[in-house]
Order: C-alpha cells, then sequence, then structure tokens
C-alpha cells in the first residue's frame, strides 16, 4: 500500500530537501548513467519533496559537475510548476567551487568546512579562526543573490563563537546533527540538546534563519524538530536513501512529509 503523504498549509512548515549524493555514487560505481541522477530527483520532486541537494566534490566520486547543470536545468523547468521548489548546493568554498555556484546561481549555498579528502561532512566551522575568509566569501554570495547557510556544529557554543556569527551575518545556518543523532540512539539526548537550542537562540536572535541536516532519519527526525521547531530545512540523504531500498521512493518521502507536517500541527 503506498502512503499518501498529508497536505500541509502552514507556511513556516520545515522543508525537506533531498540530497542526490547517493544516486550519484550508485551511478559511478558501474560507470553508465544508471540510476540516472536527473530522472531520480525529477521522481522525488514528485513524490513531494521541497527541494534537492547535492555536495560536489573536486574528484567528482558522487555528484559531477555536469550533474550540477543538469540539476540546474531540471530544478528550473519544475520551477515553472512549483516555484518554491529550491536547489541546495553545499562544499567547501575553494576557488573552483565558488566559481561553479557563480554559474550556477543555486537558491542557497551552504558552506562546510572539510576539506576534499574526507569521506562525508564532520565537523563545522569555527568562525573565530575563519572569520576573515568567510566574510568575503559571504559577501559574494550575498553580490549574486545567493542565500547563505554556514554548518555549524553546537559543540563550540563560545561567546566568541556567537559574536563572530553575529558579525558574519549569514543568512542561515545548518545545524550538523550528528552529536543529536548519536545521543539519540543511546537515550541520552537532553544533555546534547542544550548545545542545539543555545546555537538556534543565538541565531535567532540575530535574525538568522535555521537549516539541519546529518544523520536525520525517520525515528529522530520528530524529536528533532519539536525541540526547535523554528527549523526553515532539512536535508537528508543517506538516510533516506537506505530507508528507501525497504520503503520504496516515493512512501519514504511521504513518510518525512507526514513527520513534518505532525510536527508542525497540520
Amino acid at each position: 500500500m503506498v502512503l499518501i503523504f498529508k497536505k500541509c498549509y502552514d507556511a513556516h512548515m520545515t522543508h525537506l530537501s533531498v540530497n542526490v549524493n547517493k544516486i550519484a555514487t550508485l551511478r559511478n560505481a558501474r560507470g553508465h548513467d544508471l540510476p540516472n541522477v536527473v530522472q531520480v530527483s525529477r521522481d522525488i520532486i514528485q513524490f513531494g519533496a521541497d527541494g534537492i541537494t547535492v555536495h560536489p566534490r573536486p574528484d567528482e566520486r558522487h555528484i559531477k559537475k555536469n550533474d550540477v547543470y543538469e540539476l540546474l536545468e531540471l530544478m528550473n523547468e519544475e520551477k515553472d510548476k512549483n516555484p518554491k521548489l529550491e536547489f541546495n548546493i553545499e562544499g567547501y568554498p575553494s576557488e573552483d567551487f565558488l566559481e561553479l555556484i557563480d554559474r550556477v546561481r543555486p537558491d542557497q549555498c551552504t558552506l562546510v568546512p572539510d576539506p576534499p579528502h574526507v569521506i562525508t561532512s564532520n565537523a563545522g566551522w569555527s568562525l573565530v579562526e575563519r572569520k576573515a575568509d568567510l566574510k568575503k566569501i559571504l559577501q559574494l554570495l550575498r553580490d549574486i543573490q545567493v542565500r547563505s547557510s554556514l554548518f555549524m556544529d553546537p559543540v563550540d557554543n563560545s561567546p566568541k563563537q556567537f559574536e563572530a556569527l553575529r558579525e558574519l551575518n549569514p543568512d542561515r545556518i545548518e545545524l550538523y546533527t550528528e552529536a543529536f543523532a548519536k545521543s539519540y540512539e543511546i537515550g541520552y539526548l537532553e544533555k546534547t540538546m542544550y548545545g542545539y537550542k543555545d546555537l538556534a537562540r543565538a541565531a535567532t536572535l540575530s535574525g538568522i534563519g535555521i537549516n539541519a541536516g546529518h544523520d536525520l532519519n525517520q525515528k529522530n527526525l520528530k524529536t528533532l524538530l519539536t525541540e526547535i521547531p523554528k527549523i526553515l530545512e532539512v536535508s537528508i540523504g543517506h538516510a533516506l536513501i537506505c530507508e528507501a531500498l525497504y520503503q520504496g521512493l516515493s512512501q519514504t518521502i511521504a513518510s518525512y512529509k507526514n513527520i513534518i507536517c505532525d510536527c508542525h500541527g497540520s
């Protein structure tokens, strides 16, 4: 039986952006074009997702540069039907990455501090140390009218970090939720949530929007959105694709949308 997702009409409802890196990883394993990243992304949108996220890396081990341009065409086409859809590109702000952002002009650019060799994003920005560099990059994104988001880990909630956040004033931050997910699994969440709530509060007081991503799944998402209800977007890829192996892609997306709807009381 196919699970149909609920219709939510809350203007402030958390958006679900699906990271399709794992689709590209599966394709690249055989060196051909199956599964096709664009077609799967089109299906994901048709199944109810609010956006698509990609994280192109220099070695192109999953998303390739050409994928980004093809997905841009898809998103422009789909936005004619649904203008609220968003294309989010995340990555380390190397010169090549920023040139790509300048050419593509996605709805959002999520900046992560991880260097090219790491398997996945595994840390948040140390804003105090990188403040000068980030200030220039954020200004570049403002100049080309691309919404900015900084990947941040609540492990560093020092006054200097919060001061740097206020000074940099990105459009949004993305809460790095690996620690949340691990604490959820072992049932030791209360202490961990203090850090997340402090960071979310600091961002909100500065007029900065809040996104979240990393290790989120159908088990823990409701708790996160209940604890931090002002989250504007969650970016989910690895867990969603793993769950889809058992549930099917359409039903998995419907399940996430239902969780979000329930958290917003719709």
